[in-house]
Order: structure tokens, then sequence, then C-alpha cells
């Protein structure tokens, strides 16, 4: 998982990625996503989307490859994880975001806001697999609606915006 976390870092680097945000201050934290702050910073609210990404990696994962270690299955998701963040901070999808999505401003993410998201993925999945199915569908309807009425965003909105935009949606979203 290290190789995977460094190989990522290296790629988001080697797209021109700054490393943390470019106001100066390394915090883990920045609550509030219509600030230039967002996605720039260890953790935001859309770390807990990433979280989500690892429950839903490890009930995915667990289905289809029943028999490989969990350590190989977390590796998996892991790299499932990297993978998004490389095309999430692509040019392609940063535009397709401020078309599509509430992410007006959005320029991609700090390199050390990937980070936060595959350490959020990674404690997504660690946690899923601790809970169990049940409680791990109880935790990702929990954390969708909090976001939803936080953020007015979340996981299932986000990819519905990002692969079919809907105006109505968009108008909601943008009333803060």
């Amino acid at each position: 998982m290290f190789a995977i976390l460094a190989a990522t870092l290296l790629q988001l680097h080697c797209q021109g990625r700054i490393l943390w945000c470019s106001c100066g201050n390394c915090n883990l934290w920045a609550g509030d996503i219509w600030s230039l702050h967002n996605s720039q910073h260890l953790f935001d609210p859309y770390s807990f989307t990433h979280i989500l990404h690892g429950v839903l990696f490890c009930g995915i994962l667990a289905c289809l490859l029943p028999k490989i270690p969990l350590m190989w299955l977390l590796c998996i998701a892991a790299g499932f994880e990297a993978g998004w963040e490389v095309l999430e901070n692509s040019q392609f999808i940063i535009q397709r975001y401020r078309e599509s999505t509430i992410a007006l401003g959005y320029n991609g993410d700090s390199i050390i806001n990937s980070a936060g998201d595959i350490l959020s993925c990674i404690s997504g999945f660690i946690l899923a697999r601790y809970l169990g199915l049940r409680y791990s569908i109880v935790l990702f309807i929990i954390i969708e609606l909090v976001l939803l009425f936080w953020i007015r965003d979340n996981l299932s909105l986000n990819m519905i915006m990002l692969a079919y935009p809907i105006g109505a949606i968009k108008n909601w979203q943008m009333i803060h």
C-alpha cells in the first residue's frame, strides 16, 4: 500500500498538483466547501465520500473475490482509490466538475488532500470489514444523509451530477 500511495502522489505531482493549500496554512481540516480551501487540506467534508468508497470496495471485493486474503483486498481497494484520485485530478474531470456540479471553482485536489482521500477510503474499508454488511449499509445511509443536509452533496449526488447533470439538483445545491 505504501508503494501505491507513493506512486499516486508522484503521479499527482507530475500532473502539476500542489502539495498543500496555496494559502500557506497546513490545516488538517477545511470544513467550508464554498471556500478555496476545499480539497486543499488533509481532510474536508468530501473525505466522508471517500470513506464510503472504502465501504463499497469492501463489499464488492468481498463478493467478487471471497478467497483472496483481506490485506490483498485492501491493497486492491487502495489501488482503485488511487486510480480515482489520479483520474479525478485530470483536466477532463476537473472541467466536468466545474460544468456539472456545485464545484464551480474547483481546481483539483492538493496532493495532501488526495493522500487524505486514500486514507479515508482505507479507513472506510477497514470499518466496513469490522461492522459487517448490515451495519455498513446503515453507516452508508447515515453518512449520505448527513452530507445531504450538511453540504447539500454526497456520493450519490456527486455520481449523478457527473454522469447526468440535472439542473434542478444543481440549483438546490447552490443554495447555501
